[in-house]
């Protein structure tokens, strides 16, 4: 869908970015710096009554606040006055599947990355995985999923306890606003690796191995070449522990689906691995 314009401003869409939300307020207030954008239909909240209340607050025609994404976007294509353009302001895990649909429907969109990495980081002993998330934060991932492997020498139990969650908060928040970031990424709650495994099914998950770890995961090897082919909407990175995976982690992994990935012969520092893995793969899927 192109954009005729003639002497009007941009009618702007929106989700996300509902009551309570602070990401919002933000790009609105963007959007009219130099007032070429006029602010004509919104999603946002899933929930129908707070969004229909958020779109009461910002003066929206009721008929084009909506509480569904997709019905928003066959809804505008199908009027005569659609929308120009969408700006994504939900979290950026979120991104991929709304940019899909409005992109497919021909409109034009705002976000701040529709690919969404999140990286999965064995437990690393000391202040490692405080650097593993700063660097990871700084990098642009959308989250954060730290988990226990066979060879993790910090037990789950002492993350809990430990007050690491608080800190490893702090660390995000910290890199967000030395980088200039838009969105926090979220840390989630520590995961055993079976559970990460069963969790992320539904996604393109890479497991980093060292390239003679296994006779199994040599055969089951992707090369990063080939991964220019399948750029994906969300991708989960496994970063292994100081001690490297089990093969019987590897087999588990490879029974899940998870497709095995090694960065070459050099044997990589477990706290740097993960920034090294994500600024090859967003070469490689182009997403700078």
């Amino acid at each position: 869908m192109g954009i005729a314009i003639a002497d009007r401003r941009l009618r702007l869409g929106m989700v996300g970015g509902g009551e309570g939300a602070f990401i919002g307020a933000v790009h609105r207030i963007a959007s009219r710096i130099d007032d070429q954008y006029q602010l004509v239909a919104a999603a946002p909240s899933a929930d129908p009554e707070r969004a229909r209340r958020s779109g009461a607050a910002l003066g929206l025609d009721p008929q084009r606040v909506y509480a569904s994404f997709v019905d928003m976007a066959q809804s505008e294509r199908q009027r005569p006055d659609p929308i120009d353009v969408v700006a994504i302001v939900t979290p950026n895990h979120l991104h991929a599947p709304v940019a899909e649909v409005f992109l497919q429907a021909g409109f034009h969109v705002i976000c701040d990355k529709p690919l969404t990495i999140t990286l999965a980081q064995a437990l690393l002993k000391g202040d490692k995985m405080d650097r593993v998330i700063r660097d990871a934060v700084m990098l642009g991932v959308a989250a954060i999923q730290p988990f226990t492997s066979a060879r993790t020498e910090v037990p789950r139990e002492a993350v809990r306890a430990g007050g690491r969650k608080d800190r490893w908060d702090r660390t995000v928040i910290a890199s967000v606003k030395q980088c200039g970031r838009a969105v926090v990424p979220v840390v989630h709650p520590t995961l055993a690796l079976p559970e990460l495994l069963r969790a992320e099914h539904d996604v393109l998950c890479l497991m980093f191995v060292e390239p003679r770890q296994t006779a199994e995961a040599a055969k089951a090897g992707t090369s990063l070449e080939s991964l220019e082919t399948r750029v994906p909407g969300k991708a989960t990175i496994l970063i292994g522990p100081e001690g490297g995976w089990e093969p019987q982690e590897i087999n588990a992994a490879l029974d899940a689906g998870v497709t095995m990935v090694s960065l070459g012969e050099r044997v990589l520092r477990a706290d740097a691995a993960g920034a090294l893995a994500i600024a090859v793969l967003q070469y490689v899927w182009k997403d700078f």
